[in-house]
């Protein structure tokens, strides 16, 4: 099962603990990508939230960098 695959069970807004769980990053990591300059971040409130179509053009875009 890949990432796509695997996302489906997710909703279409994603928190730091989804980030985690896909990702299978610790807690910090998922946050530190929430705050990093180029990542899609959606502030709702005080949350930091990433819409999931937007994460994985991300996750396209950032594969195989260095």
């Amino acid at each position: 099962m890949t990432n796509y695959e695997i996302l489906t069970n997710y909703p279409d807004v994603l928190t730091a603990k989804h980030l985690q769980e896909i990702l299978h990053i610790s807690r910090a990591s998922s946050y530190n990508l929430l705050h990093r300059a180029d990542f899609p971040t959606l502030h709702v409130g005080g949350r930091k939230l990433v819409a999931k179509d937007k994460l994985l053009d991300w996750m396209d875009k950032n594969t195989g960098k260095n």
